[in-house]
């Protein structure tokens, strides 16, 4: 079985906390966020290279589930699996686990890489690429989890 890859080990801070007593929805998102950050340090696109190559990445896109709380100063840790990839994108997939492995919720993302000089889209550099397939080779799920490629819909009875 292949291993998600651990990107983030934290708790859970109170201004993340909203007015139903547990985690905002908009700070999961961050810490998902976070997440895409923790990647493109590990691919190569650091603060560094990004100033020195004018390249970065954007999200093209995002699809959060929420499975269940968070609580305050509760330990959590975001997972990734690379589900896919190409010449400029990388198809990503993100865990949150809370306290005792509870799952709590999943992010699925687009990333691109980005002339930061034209702000156009643009193939990952040799040396990133190289990085984005040692991560996939070691990081892709044999069976893609079952947030992957959901829409969004009310279903109708009969």
């Amino acid at each position: 079985m292949v291993q998600s890859k651990v990107l983030i080990k934290d708790k859970v801070p109170q201004a993340w906390i909203d007015y139903n007593g547990h985690m905002n929805d908009a700070d999961y998102v961050r810490a998902f966020s976070s997440g895409v950050d923790q990647f493109m340090d590990l691919i190569g696109i650091t603060a560094d290279f990004r100033k020195k190559q004018n390249y970065t990445m954007f999200t093209l896109e995002n699809h959060v589930c929420y499975l269940d709380e968070m609580k305050l100063d509760e330990a959590f840790e975001v997972h990734l699996y690379v589900i896919d990839y190409d010449a400029k994108r990388a198809h990503l997939f993100f865990e949150l686990y809370g306290e005792n492995q509870k799952r709590a919720a999943t992010s699925e993302q687009m990333v691109m890489g980005i002339d930061q000089t034209s702000g156009r889209p643009a193939p990952f550099p040799d040396e990133v690429m190289s990085n984005i397939e040692e991560i996939a080779n070691k990081h892709t799920p044999t069976e893609k989890p079952s947030e992957v490629g959901r829409i969004i819909g009310i279903r109708r009875k009969a």
